[in-house]
């Protein structure tokens, strides 16, 4: 797994840099977001991504790489939102921002190692479409759940679910780059 922890990295480097880049040009804006916009923005990504393995070409020229860093991304401003306070201001320092996307990520590998370890890397094997349908799933999931103000009898609840698809959308890059030497 010494592989997936370096490569995992090098994703999460190029999405977080990305992110504080666009946090100092934009600010916080994305604090305007309710939790349900942000899972329709996840939604648009991934409905793009899967219509565009489906249709194997893009009329505005963007590739899917975009797409996935937009899902992590996305899947870092939801867990963002779901824990700061109602109170909290709009606009945040970018110092602060930095700090809640490393604790996100953080929490969200620990997560995918644990289930790497019994799932033996299980997602090597996969298609990337099949990462992309499972990203789909997640979300429709967590639409049911916010339609449902939150409460469910039986399943975990959306923190999970966005961890799940940011982890997914990390191994997509993943078999998206050219392998290393």
């Amino acid at each position: 797994m010494s592989n997936t922890a370096s490569e995992y990295e090098a994703v999460i480097n190029n999405c977080r840099s990305l992110f504080i880049k666009k946090t100092s040009d934009y600010g916080t804006a994305w604090r305007i977001l309710r939790p349900s916009s942000i899972t329709d923005q996840i939604f648009i990504k991934a409905q793009r991504i899967r219509t565009l393995e489906e249709k194997k070409v893009s009329k505005v020229g963007d590739d899917v790489t975009g797409e996935y860093i937009g899902i992590i991304n996305y899947c870092i401003i939801a867990m963002m939102q779901l824990e700061l306070d109602a109170d909290a201001p709009y606009e945040l320092p970018v110092e602060q921002v930095s700090q809640l996307f490393d604790r996100y990520v953080n929490e969200t590998r620990d997560l995918m190692f644990a289930k790497n370890h019994d799932y033996g890397e299980a997602w090597r094997d996969m298609r990337i479409s099949s990462l992309t349908d499972l990203i789909l799933m997640k979300i429709l999931r967590v639409k049911q759940i916010e339609d449902n103000q939150g409460q469910t009898v039986a399943s975990e609840g959306v923190k999970a679910n966005y961890q799940d698809m940011l982890n997914y959308s990390v191994f997509a890059l993943i078999k998206l780059s050219p392998p290393t030497p």
